[in-house]
């Protein structure tokens, strides 16, 4: 896959690469950032290796480490998994370390990888969904522009037991 960057007024959105591993690995231990994830903690840090290998091996799936421009630390992930072609359509995730939470990065990155949909993919449609209960989430959602439209439930498998999961979308005619 195409090695991909974008720079925001204080981020650094990249490809993620193996380099990365050891700081995706601790992102994804965190009991904070585990709470509304149905990925789970990984067991291991070999674990996290194959989660991220099936990534980039992926070739309809962009996956970002979202750094700061001032001092390039790693402050978590953002990815944009494209549909079926004739769709235009695609999904959006993003998972930051709790310390850099309440702060506009996730909107930031979100309205970033939003425009590479739109601008770079050409994409018609993209989608979001979070937990009922993730109000973190989805104020970053309603903040760029997404609508709510669906309630699905009993949908996403959370380690505290199933959860219902709005669902979000933003047209290119938005």
């Amino acid at each position: 896959m195409t090695e991909l960057n974008f720079n925001t007024e204080r981020l650094y959105l990249r490809s993620i690469s193996e380099l990365d591993i050891e700081n995706i690995h601790r992102l994804h231990s965190l009991a904070e950032t585990d709470e509304f994830n149905t990925l789970g903690i990984p067991k291991d840090i070999n674990e996290t290796r194959t989660i991220v290998e099936g990534w980039t091996l992926e070739n309809k799936r962009y996956v970002f480490a979202i750094e700061q421009k001032q001092g390039n630390e790693f402050i978590g992930l953002i990815g944009i998994t494209l549909g079926k072609e004739k769709y235009k359509n695609a999904e959006v995730w993003f998972k930051l370390d709790p310390r850099f939470w309440n702060k506009g990065y996730a909107t930031e990155s979100l309205k970033r990888i939003i425009a590479f949909g739109f601008d770079d993919l050409n994409l018609h449609r993209i989608e979001a969904g979070c937990a009922v209960a993730n109000t973190g989430s989805i104020h970053v959602l309603e903040k760029v522009g997404m609508l709510r439209e669906a309630h699905t439930r009993k949908l996403l498998p959370l380690k505290s037991g199933w959860s219902d999961n709005y669902g979000y979308a933003i047209l290119s005619t938005d």
